[in-house]
């Protein structure tokens, strides 16, 4: 789920279901069917959440700004608008997706096989596009742009405009030729990474790599090197004047410097220092770095004596290690938000909190991970929720798709607070739940569709086999009835009543 805001705090911690039920009513015929209708008290419109075969179908309904969700997990998911327009779609995901998009759609197989359209945003418009990739074989785009379509095929042929960070890329027989142009720049290269001549915008350079090689914009900068990486001289200029420069003889020495700062190594990467005089203060020494480290300047601190025992504070940013990688603890600010982080092996225990930096009074915020046991969320506003079994939100805690799709296939049990007093539990896939609202004086209980009891103040209902026998207590009267299928009370009982959890 999407994280909502607190009423105390300006962020929430991801929780699991994002209804908040006022009222809600059950109808339960598991393993079949287990229909579940809620009400919110922050919108007043109502949801409607279905499961069948126990957690294998599904359908969650949502409102204008919510996407509903239904499918028959793992195998397929899928998600639309209010208007009942398919947004996306998932096959067995992450292996198939399908997204709707501005104009148009993408579909992806694991990321390897990718085609999108996009259509023009106006008749008058000439930028419509189809792209394909078959990864890392095939690369084609046909656009009404002029020069934007291409088809390349790796590594026989290609030139492709505007992609992987470069202004055009070409190839053939790759690595036999290469031509990579940036910004007025071009590397041409044959075969790679062997040999390179680099022209244009004032750039020039020849590489023999990794014997020998250079590079230089005159007045910017100018690299060399020798047994790539072992021997390097880079060096910069600003308005004319030397800005920086590094230099290195490895395993030996190596040095880089530059306005208000200087760092020298011996033995790389082993042993040596670091002087900052701007624009901040700061020293450290290095004794087989990066295991011993001792740093102090402005604003920062770094006491390493790794993989024992290590603390830093950069910048209002402070952790701890102990038997690296066993213990990780870090806490920091942004804005009016402190954050505290706690982890044994990373996800094994991973603990977060948010509470208020100006407030301390305010209850915070948490997200607990006992891998692969339990997963518990605290909003720090009322709303808690745990699950067990929990395998995959430490991993994957904003991935909306592993959420609907994998996470409620282990839910074992799971349980909800909305607020104070209002809490429900489910076991089993909802095969049994339990629901306590103190605030309206009611209870429900369900195993399946073997046994139902509902009570709201002075009205009940005990219900066996779907309700096919049921004693019910309420303005209609008390006693003993034969019906199925009735799981709300008469339509004389109050409407409070008539949607019992």
């Amino acid at each position: 789920m999407n994280f909502r805001k607190l009423a105390a705090l300006p962020v929430l911690m991801g929780a699991l279901d994002a209804s908040l039920s006022a009222a809600a009513s059950e109808q339960n015929f598991w393993p079949f069917v287990v229909e579940r209708r809620e009400n919110s008290t922050e919108t007043g419109i109502g949801s409607v959440s279905v499961e069948a075969l126990g957690a294998l179908g599904f359908h969650k309904s949502g409102d204008e700004q919510t996407l509903s969700a239904g499918g028959i997990r793992p195998l397929y998911l899928e998600r639309r608008k209010s208007n009942g327009q398919l947004a996306e779609a998932y096959l067995f995901y992450p292996l198939l997706s399908y997204r709707m998009q501005a104009g148009g759609y993408r579909w992806s197989f694991l990321n390897l096989i990718n085609r999108s359209f996009t259509e023009s945003p106006a008749p008058s418009a000439s930028d419509a596009q189809e792209a394909l990739d078959i990864w890392p074989v095939y690369f084609s785009r046909t656009s009404e742009r002029p020069g934007a379509s291409y088809r390349a095929v790796f590594p026989l042929a290609g030139s492709i405009p505007q992609r992987f960070g470069q202004d055009r890329l070409s190839w053939f027989l790759f690595p036999l030729y290469g031509r990579f142009e940036k910004r007025g720049t071009t590397t041409l290269t044959v075969p790679w990474p062997f040999i390179k001549v680099l022209s244009g915008d004032g750039h020039s350079g020849f590489e023999f790599w990794p014997l020998y090689g250079n590079r230089e914009k005159l007045g910017v900068y100018r690299e060399h090197f020798a047994l790539w990486p072992l021997i390097y001289d880079h060096a910069t200029w600003s308005d004319g004047k030397p800005s920086s420069r590094k230099i290195g003889v490895l395993p030996f020495y190596a040095r880089d410097e530059s306005e208000g700062y200087r760092s020298e190594t011996y033995l790389w990467p082993f042993f040596g220092y670091v002087d900052r005089t701007a624009p901040y203060r700061y020293h450290a020494s290095n004794y087989l770095w990066p295991l011993w480290v001792q740093g102090k300047g402005d604003d920062r601190h770094i006491n390493r004596w790794a993989p024992f025992y290590s603390h830093s504070l950069i910048k209002g940013t402070e952790k701890t290690w102990i038997l690296w990688p066993l213990w990780r603890q870090s806490s920091w600010t942004e804005g009016e938000l402190a954050h505290e982080r706690t982890q044994f092996l990373y996800f094994l225990y991973n603990a977060n909190s948010q509470r208020s930096a100006i407030r301390p009074g305010v209850e915070s915020a948490s997200k607990i991970h006992v891998w692969p046991l339990v997963s518990s969320w605290n909003n720090g506003a009322g709303r808690k929720q745990w699950q067990i079994l929990s395998p995959f939100e430490v991993f994957f805690p904003h991935n909306e798709q592993v959420r609907l799709t994998w996470s409620p296939l282990f839910a074992l049990y799971r349980f909800d607070q909305a607020k104070p007093g209002d809490t429900r539990h489910v076991a089993f896939w909802s095969a049994v739940s339990y629901q306590r609202n103190q605030t309206a004086n009611e209870t429900a209980f369900h195993i399946g569709p073997l046994l139902s009891m509902e009570r709201n103040h002075d009205q009940g209902r005990f219900a066996l086999l779907g309700g096919l026998l049921a004693w019910q207590r309420g303005a209609a009267g008390t006693g003993w009835r034969l019906r199925f299928g009735n799981f709300r009370p008469d339509s004389g009982a109050s409407s409070r009543a008539a949607s019992l959890p």
